[in-house]
């Protein structure tokens, strides 16, 4: 385990099945529960990316919830960046600094009846 991931204090699992409207929130923990969530990955040839921002809104979704509109994008960049780096493409990781405002400004809400970017 590298010190970068020793040092990871939050982790969130997405998962999205062709068909779905959206990913859901499959797993999300702090302290060792995030470490397990992935170890758990690592050990099943799951990716994982590093990114606080995304992290940081991803862990205001309730779990098994879809993923609210308003990360869609973000999301949809990261999915596209996986699928390239498994068919073998020599690709940069997407930058999503830009969710440091969002992080900032505004809070994720998700429950089973209200999605929105507040």
């Amino acid at each position: 385990m590298s010190d970068k991931t020793a040092k990871r204090s939050q982790a969130i699992a997405l998962a999205y099945r062709e068909g779905s409207a959206a990913p859901r929130v499959v797993a999300k923990g702090k302290g060792m529960l995030a470490e397990k969530i992935i170890e758990k990955a690592r050990e099943a040839g799951i990716f994982v990316h590093d990114s606080p921002e995304m992290v940081a809104l991803l862990m205001q979704v309730d779990l098994d919830s879809q993923i609210p509109p308003q990360l869609y994008r973000a999301v949809a960049e990261l999915l596209a960046f996986i699928y390239m780096l498994e068919r073998g493409e020599d690709i940069a990781a997407p930058d999503f600094s830009y969710l440091s405002e969002t992080t900032q400004e505004n809070s994720v809400v998700s429950d089973t009846h209200h999605s929105d970017l507040l």
